[in-house]
């Protein structure tokens, strides 16, 4: 893990150009991240260990990869191993959060996500895995 008491770096995975841009306003303007942005399951492989992340947010419902599909074949990656990882969802009831917990993610953001309390609950997320 990181060793700086912050978390500084972001990997959003998600298919959607909107969200997308919306998140990457949130955590780098809000949250002051550095944040690399991918638009599938692929691209978060090809630059995922290269980019460093402290943590990676994965939507769950993308095409071709899905979110659960790209944190098994991240965990893969010795590199990535033991980032964090918050899936982000609007599939948030009880039985599917237990799911994505059991997959792996250490949290699960609800969509919609508010834009100006994203970064807070990230490095929420952040705080509480390294404990």
């Amino acid at each position: 893990m990181p060793q700086h008491q912050e978390p500084r770096r972001v990997l959003y995975v998600e298919d959607d150009d909107d969200i997308r841009e919306i998140a990457r306003l949130a955590l780098e303007v809000v949250g002051e991240f550095e944040v690399m942005l991918c638009a599938s399951g692929e691209d978060a492989l090809a630059g995922a260990a290269a980019f460093n992340p402290d943590i990676i947010l994965l939507d769950v419902m993308m095409p071709g990869m899905d979110g659960p599909s790209t944190l098994t074949a991240l965990r893969r990656q010795p590199a990535l191993e033991k980032i964090p990882v918050a899936f982000m969802t609007a599939k948030i009831q009880p039985r599917e959060i237990a799911a994505y917990k059991a997959m792996g993610a250490v949290e699960v953001i609800a969509k919609p996500f508010d834009p100006m309390t994203l970064s807070e609950q990230i490095r929420t997320i952040w705080h509480t895995a390294r404990a």
